[in-house]
């Protein structure tokens, strides 16, 4: 398949991989952060680690929208679907997210709550024309690739007069995360690790362009990196990170030409900034308050904001004590040193968002990596 097929050869691979070899510094180490989740599965699925030399380390960062969404904002969706009589219509990934009390949205389906799984903001909209008698709520969550069908579900809602349509919105925002990494007082207090450079979001990019990352070549002199998710272009991204950090470089560069622009994607920030507005703080798990990190409806469309109709407010919950999740998405921690990884929690009965997403470290790791635990023990 045409885009796919080419990047996945298995002969290119190794030789990209043998002149990452060659061009690393023997001298040196290379600290290099993958923030998005779907690099994270790229790279535990087609076993990229284990091509580069030992001096270039892959950091996990908190590229999955559902692993950092905190359990009090679950807790809200499932008193909405439990407490409020609302349809909740979902994205399957967040179905199966620990909350409190033991509870998730798909145990809340269980005991009756009208809990529904969708694959789009449009087949929200569906269920809310369906229904006309029911008070439909979108549990809206990701970084910027979905945060624009959010937008268009919002204009046809009002568009098109559906009372009964309202949106719970969790959507959150990549480059200020990759900032509080970088500068947060409060993270560094909870454990960080030396970051030498990042391979920048694919999605997300298509959405924001290029030009948001440059602030951190420019401020922090830090590199990144663009890259496609397969295979080849993540190694491709990590040699052009290695030539920078050796030239003493740091600059924005773009190895995903076929999908991201500098400008973005323009129609879809216009949409975007029609619908919303930034929040002044948001709460992410592993990172705590970051400010001016996540969107919210504006008022002129408050007649679809479920946290304006329904009176939400979110309180902050600790996470489970067993769980690593919060340090596995600072990159203070690796899947396999959370003593509940693979026993107490494992994909079937999960403690931690991070077992749970499909983008999540821990469901990759437990998925294609525990196996090469099992050989190196």
């Amino acid at each position: 398949m045409k885009y796919i097929d080419e990047f996945r050869d298995g002969g290119l691979a190794r030789v990209l991989a043998s002149r990452i070899a060659r061009e690393a510094d023997s001298a040196r180490s290379y600290h290099l952060m993958e923030f998005c989740g779907g690099h994270t599965h790229a790279i535990s699925r087609y076993g990229i680690a284990d091509l580069l030399p030992d001096n270039i380390r892959l950091i996990h960062g908190p590229g999955c929208p559902v692993c950092v969404l905190p359990i009090g904002r679950i807790d809200n969706a499932i008193e909405l679907a439990m407490g409020c009589g609302v349809i909740l219509a979902v994205y399957g990934d967040c179905m199966r997210v620990p909350a409190s009390g033991g509870l998730s949205l798909i145990k809340a389906k269980a005991r009756g709550a009208q809990v529904r799984m969708v694959v789009s903001s449009a087949e929200a909209l569906t269920i809310a024309r369906e229904n006309p008698q029911c008070e439909v709520v979108f549990f809206a969550i990701g970084f910027e690739t979905t945060t624009p069908p959010t937008a268009v579900a919002i204009l046809a809602a009002k568009r098109e007069g559906l009372a009964n349509f309202s949106v719970f919105c969790n959507h959150v925002l990549t480059p200020s995360a990759i900032a509080n990494i970088l500068e947060s007082p409060e993270v560094r207090a909870h454990g960080t690790v030396p970051l030498d450079g990042f391979i920048g979001p694919a999605h997300v990019s298509t959405v924001i362009g290029s030009r948001p990352y440059e602030h951190f070549a420019e401020e922090y002199e830090k590199p990144v990196v663009i890259a496609g998710f397969e295979p080849l272009d993540v190694m491709q991204a990590i040699r052009m990170l290695v030539r920078q950090l050796n030239e003493g470089r740091a600059e924005v560069e773009n190895e995903f030409s076929r999908a991201v622009t500098r400008e973005g994607n323009r129609k879809a920030q216009v949409l975007v900034a029609e619908v919303f507005e930034l929040r002044k703080s948001f709460e992410w798990r592993g990172l705590g308050e970051v400010p001016y990190s996540a969107l919210r409806i504006k008022s002129q469309y408050a007649g679809f904001d479920a946290e304006h109709r329904f009176g939400i407010e979110t309180r902050p919950v600790a996470d489970n004590k067993a769980c690593e999740c919060g340090a596995i998405l600072r990159g203070v921690k690796r899947p396999r040193d959370c003593k509940a990884f693979g026993t107490v929690c494992t994909p079937d009965t999960p403690i931690g968002s991070c077992m749970v997403s499909s983008e999540g470290a821990c469901a990759a790791h437990y998925t294609y990596g525990r196996w090469r635990d099992a050989v190196a023990g």
